[in-house]
């Protein structure tokens, strides 16, 4: 352990051993023991901390701030009154959703005749390709024939 990684623990968890995580106890104590006055100085910091700290008690909150939060707590549980509401009539929901359908399957249709033209266009570069590559791989040289 690092003098560095002991003052974070001590610095996170406080001078009393019991506190420090479990993992890396029994190496801080180590480390400890074996730093000597630089562990009993930052553990001597840690240990003024607290007891400052447990000399503080944790403040109560005052009745009036309850009472709010619990006020605040039951308005957001109510339901908020019913008022007029803006419904969509019916059948324009089912001629919103017959256009919806209806756009989806065009855009189906223009991606199914998109990928059709282009494979047709990249299949025949690759034959291309093919073709010429079959042709020189012939062992008859050009000069044999032309002469």
């Amino acid at each position: 352990m690092k003098a560095e990684r002991f003052q974070a623990i001590v610095e996170a968890y406080g001078a009393d051993p019991a506190r420090w995580p479990a993992a890396e106890r029994d190496a801080a104590l180590a480390w400890a023991d074996q730093a000597g006055q630089a562990a009993q100085a930052i553990l001597a910091e840690a240990r003024a901390l607290d007891v400052g700290l447990a000399g503080h008690p944790a403040p109560l909150p005052d009745a009036a701030a309850f009472a709010r939060a619990l006020k605040g707590a039951e308005a957001a549980l109510t339901p908020a009154p019913r008022g007029w509401q803006f419904r969509l009539p019916s059948f324009r929901l089912d001629l919103f959703r017959l256009a919806s359908g209806a756009g989806l399957m065009a855009a189906a249709c223009a991606g199914v005749m998109f990928g059709v033209t282009l494979t047709d266009r990249l299949t025949a570069d690759v034959q291309a390709d093919a073709v010429l590559y079959q042709a020189t791989l012939s062992g008859i040289d050009d000069t044999e024939v032309l002469g």
